[in-house]
């Protein structure tokens, strides 16, 4: 699935006798920050960035983009940089000038080095510890600018050849630039030439997070023809905010060589999760895709069908765009809304809860409302919705559960929490269902199955997790089109977000590799929402 983009047409850096003693360096600005999953500036206030990306490397003469960008309503631009490994250098003078020039248009700059696209499988491509090296080459044209710049480590830092070695790779690409003096925000691409079909990325997103000893990274996918169905699109991103892992679309556009994303899936989502995305790419694409062009030329009157699209259309750029807080004074929103009044439940199944509440007001108006699940003194988050109900899904039959809600505004603060609901859902649904378990390649201590669970019920199942034991010492390695939790020898397999509603007489295929050892027998029995299933 790799990503083809191209610019063909610009295509082608004593010791001491005595000991004295040396004063601390100042510590850094503040600067932007990652708390529970989200972007929020020194001040407190969140931030959700609405931008595009400018091929600054390739068109240096073309610094007027900055304020063209801004004024079509833009309140970030990724700028592509090289580290002179593929490219031109582009020296520390130089960061500091496009540092400069986002700061003078009021735009949240951030930076990334493009020497490092599809490493592994471009063979002119860097990795990331040498992208790592450059940063800290220029750094002192970053350091003081942590509120107003965000360091993109490496441009889609692996293709489709070794990808594996992403997580490792960006871990200690973090841990160098921490060692070496930089607290900005950073955000690290992912690999398959940034579209993470594998899911490297959002598999080890939270221990790469944890390597950063700042807790400040983010997460970017890029989205091409990878992502050209809704179900993907929602899937992929709602992994992360319901993990709590910051992320957002660094780049995507309306169409590709690859496949036809869904990019009104893609604005819809984003605006709707308070997440950020920038699009590809501003001007001067080659190569058969200058239908990514925003405007013609470099010329802002001459916006492309694209750029009408992202900067006027629906969720688009002049409809959502923030402009930074930073660059605003004392303009700061920190009115919280209403409380929401308590829930309500109803249309309770063994799997799912539909919840309603009073709605909360606000000074600017509230913008969502996030259900939480309350176990004790801990809340793990539910659902988050744009009005005042929603439905929760994937729950465990005849299980207690507890539910609140809180609201939010545009500006990201939130309410108090609301009072609390007990909910315990149904029995688990009577055993109308069959099972087949079928390996479709085997090799030395390696293995390829596929489970086909078919609802031979009278109704639809909305919600469903099937359940088997392992007989032989197996372990899962990889699934799709279910998410799996193994304890030991036990695995539970609950719906993937697009294929929850399993209609009467409907089937699913689950497919996933995983290692043996001595034995490869098959399970004995499967379980549906906790009944047994026949055999198949």
């Amino acid at each position: 699935m790799k990503k083809k983009l191209a610019l063909i047409s610009v295509l082608l850096a004593a010791m001491a006798a005595f000991a004295v003693p040396v004063s601390a360096a100042p510590a850094p600005a503040p600067g932007f920050q990652v708390q529970n999953g989200r972007l929020y500036e020194a001040n407190g206030a969140e931030f959700v960035m609405r931008g595009v990306n400018h091929a600054h490397t390739w068109y240096r003469g073309e610094t007027g983009s900055f304020a063209d960008i801004k004024a079509l309503g833009a309140n970030t631009v990724r700028v592509v940089l090289s580290s002179g490994h593929q490219w031109t250098k582009n020296d520390a003078a130089d960061v500091s000038n496009v540092v400069s020039l986002c700061k003078q248009n009021r735009l949240i700059c951030v930076l990334e080095v493009h020497d490092t696209t599809g490493y592994g499988e471009q063979s002119a491509a860097v990795s990331l510890d040498a992208a790592a090296n450059y940063w800290l080459e220029v750094k002192n044209s970053l350091i003081g600018q942590e509120q107003y710049v965000i360091v993109n480590i490496g441009n889609e830092p692996w293709g489709n050849t070794g990808y594996a070695g992403w997580t490792d790779a960006t871990k200690s690409a973090i841990q160098k630039l921490r060692a070496g003096g930089l607290t900005h925000t950073l955000m690290v691409d992912a690999p398959n030439w940034g579209q993470d079909w594998s899911f490297t990325m959002r598999d080890n997103a939270a221990s790469v997070f944890a390597a950063d000893s700042r807790k400040n990274t983010m997460f970017s996918v890029h989205m091409y023809g990878v992502f050209d169905t809704a179900a993907e699109i929602t899937d992929y991103l709602g992994r992360f905010t319901s993990a709590g892992l910051p992320i957002m679309v660094g780049e995507f556009g309306h169409d590709h060589s690859d496949g036809n994303p869904d990019e009104d899936t893609i604005f819809a989502t984003t605006q709707a999760q308070r997440l950020g995305y920038l699009g590809w790419s501003w001007s001067g694409n080659g190569g058969g895709v200058e239908y990514l062009d925003m405007v013609t030329g470099f010329n802002p009157t001459a916006l492309t069908p694209w750029g009408q699209r992202i900067f006027n259309g629906a969720n688009g750029i002049k409809q959502t765009s923030k402009e930074a807080t930073v660059f605003g004074g004392d303009n700061v929103d920190t009115q919280a809304p209403t409380t929401p009044g308590t829930p309500a439940a109803a249309g309770i199944t063994a799997t799912s809860v539909n919840l309603s509440w009073a709605a909360s007001t606000d000074n600017t108006g509230v913008t969502g409302y996030d259900v939480v699940r309350i176990n004790g003194t801990t809340e793990a988050s539910a659902v988050s919705a744009s009005t005042n109900a929603a439905t929760v899904t994937g729950l465990s039959p005849a299980t207690a559960y507890t539910f609140a809600v809180y609201a939010r505004d545009a500006a990201g603060n939130r309410s108090a929490r609301s009072g609390t609901v007990a909910v315990t859902t149904g029995p688990a649904a009577a055993g109308a269902c069959s099972a087949g378990y079928q390996v479709t390649g085997q090799w030395s201590g390696g293995y390829q199955a596929e489970v086909t669970l078919t609802n031979t019920g009278t109704s639809a199942l909305d919600g469903w997790q099937l359940g088997w034991t392992f007989t032989g010492g197996q372990t899962i390695t990889n699934m799709w089109h279910g998410v799996p939790v193994q304890t030991g020898a036990s695995v539970v397999v609950t719906n993937a977000a697009y294929n929850k509603v399993l209609a009467a007489g409907g089937s699913v295929k689950i497919g996933f590799t995983g290692s043996w050892t001595g034995s490869n027998p098959a399970p004995a029995a499967f379980a549906l929402n906790g009944a047994t299933c026949s055999a198949a």
